[in-house]
């Protein structure tokens, strides 16, 4: 039994146990998934006084401005709070994090803050916050996953793939996509292919599927009027303008959330603001557009269902873009929760119809609906925005049940990523990291040197291969020294730099520094090689 359970842990994804253990979690997160999408409508409709959470937009569009500004308030108010007892920086977790735990942490997630910012989310979700589930369910996911790796004691490998396994299923559970759920996974939290870790995740992104259509049958979350057809010959380029088009947008989406966060910062800093007021400020923001623009209010799937129906006029499609980008912006800058999918699926449906509207208006013969643009939009800036045009390109048939414009979709969808990933750190996810310091989006070559400390690596005084003694203190007298703490990341540069076989190690005792070791060239790049040799065997495997 002792010898099973050793080989799971080890070698897991490659037993067929193990995807007994994938489909458990995959009931799991699928149901996590379903539950917090019910949590959300149950507060919303509390709240906001709607029987019909898909239509709130227009619900709220009948209430008192007063009601319509004081909720999102509240909710922040709640947010603050919460972020302030449960977590050290008063940051919301979300997909980023739960890629940095797939890079960095061996498939793990922190679970007290993870904890507190799903329940951020929900009430954010629930409360005007002009965001999306799926951040929340991810990474409600990847708290499933890592609780479970724990227990288990598993190895680095196999705790990626049961991050893979729950956050293939939640994706799958929350928009009935088993096909794009899996390759989510794999594309974007992974950010691999491996065959070890495919056979696991498609049976729980299964599992989560069924737990979605068991709940709501099988139904598409979007529904297109009639049949959409492309006039290829002629329309082909039109699509290759608009994919640039809503790389353009996707940029400006990025950039504003960031440039938003940026400045609430320097507000919060100036001010003297305590922490957990500024959900608040954003909840205030988010209330004052909400009575103007209810669209906003929450995932917004009504406005995206109206755009893909082609139900809102030209100037109502910009407009309605320019204000969600700015609501989304604010909320994410205000530390409120929720995920970025679904609103970039609302502002690529809008981009895509305002396009569709001109596009057929100066060549009505030879163009298609409007609306096949406006689809084509939603996959778009939603790939650009995630850095994932498989996934998002599949998502956005399983979502509207329309395979017959693939073509235009992934015309679109290619050209939007292409500019996009020039422009931004390949995705929104990586950017984030990046501005957090944590450099992923160049690949395990400039990640791994961070994951190894001087001290794990050096040769201490009584290792047979030890440096010189007289001749370690002399560098430390000439300054040339590494601190034990520092990584491989700030070492090796300097023993590039140095005529010298090795480094002096020294912890420091005030401002002496006190002699630990030894760091040579030649273990740091060997644990360098051994570390880049293992993981390009997991990710081709």
């Amino acid at each position: 039994m002792d010898r099973g359970w050793d080989i799971v842990r080890h070698n897991g994804p490659g037993q067929v146990s193990f995807w007994f253990i994938a489909l458990a979690l995959g009931v799991v997160a699928g149901l996590g998934a379903i539950a917090f999408r019910f949590a959300v409508e149950a507060l919303q409709a509390a709240l906001y006084g709607t029987e019909d959470v898909n239509m709130l937009a227009s619900w709220a569009g009948e209430l008192h401005w007063l009601m319509v500004l004081l909720i999102p308030v509240c909710g922040g108010i709640a947010v603050g709070l919460i972020l302030q007892k449960y977590t050290p920086d008063g940051r919301v977790r979300s997909v980023a994090d739960v890629i940095q735990g797939a890079a960095l942490n061996d498939g793990r997630v922190e679970r007290r803050a993870g904890v507190a910012s799903v329940l951020c989310s929900w009430i954010t979700l629930s409360t005007g916050g002009s965001t999306g589930r799926e951040g929340p369910v991810v990474h409600m996911a990847a708290l499933a996953s890592t609780w479970m790796a724990n227990k288990l004691k598993v190895d680095g490998i196999t705790g990626r793939d049961l991050l893979g396994c729950a956050v293939a299923a939640a994706v799958s559970a929350s928009f009935n996509a088993p096909i794009a759920g899996a390759l989510f996974a794999l594309e974007v939290v992974l950010r691999h292919f491996a065959l070890h870790a495919f056979a696991p995740i498609v049976v729980a992104s299964a599992a989560g599927t069924v737990i979605n259509r068991l709940v709501y049958g099988d139904v598409t979350e979007f529904v297109l009027p009639g049949t959409t057809t492309v006039e290829f010959y002629l329309e082909l380029p039109a699509f290759f303008l608009l994919g640039l088009i809503c790389g353009v947008v996707s940029v400006i989406m990025m950039r504003s959330i960031f440039f938003a966060d940026d400045v609430e910062t320097e507000v919060q800093r100036r001010l003297n603001l305590p922490r957990w007021l500024r959900p608040a400020v954003a909840g205030v923001l988010l209330g004052a557009i909400a009575i103007s623009f209810p669209h906003i209010i929450g995932v917004g799937y009504e406005t995206t269902s109206r755009a893909l129906s082609g139900e809102l006029l030209l100037r109502e499609a910009l407009i309605f873009a320019i204000v969600k980008v700015l609501a989304v912006s604010i909320t994410m800058a205000g530390r409120m929760g929720g995920g970025i999918f679904s609103p970039s699926l609302m502002v690529g449906a809008l981009t895509g119809l305002a396009f569709g509207h001109i596009a057929t208006g100066l060549v009505p013969d030879a163009s298609s609906a409007f609306t096949l643009y406006a689809l084509a939009g939603m996959g778009a800036v939603a790939a650009a925005v995630l850095g994932a045009p498989i996934s998002t390109t599949l998502i956005v048939f399983e979502l509207t049940g329309d395979w017959q414009t693939g073509l235009a979709v992934m015309v679109s969808v290619s050209m939007s990523t292409a500019l996009a990933s020039r422009v931004v750190d390949r995705s929104f996810f990586l950017t984030q990291l990046q501005r957090r310091k944590v450099a992923l989006a160049a690949g395990p070559q400039a990640y791994l040197l961070g994951m190894f400390r001087v001290k794990g690596v050096m040769r201490a005084p009584n290792d047979p291969r030890a440096a010189d003694e007289v001749l370690c203190l002399e560098m430390i007298e000439q300054g040339l020294y590494v601190q034990a703490d520092a990584t491989l990341k700030t070492a090796l540069p300097l023993l590039d730099s140095s005529t010298k076989p090795f480094l002096p190690v020294v912890t420091m005792d005030g401002p002496q520094p006190v002699l630990q070791g030894a760091l040579f060239h030649v273990d740091a790049l060997k644990a360098y090689n051994r570390a880049l040799a293992a993981t390009a065997e997991e990710e081709h495997s």
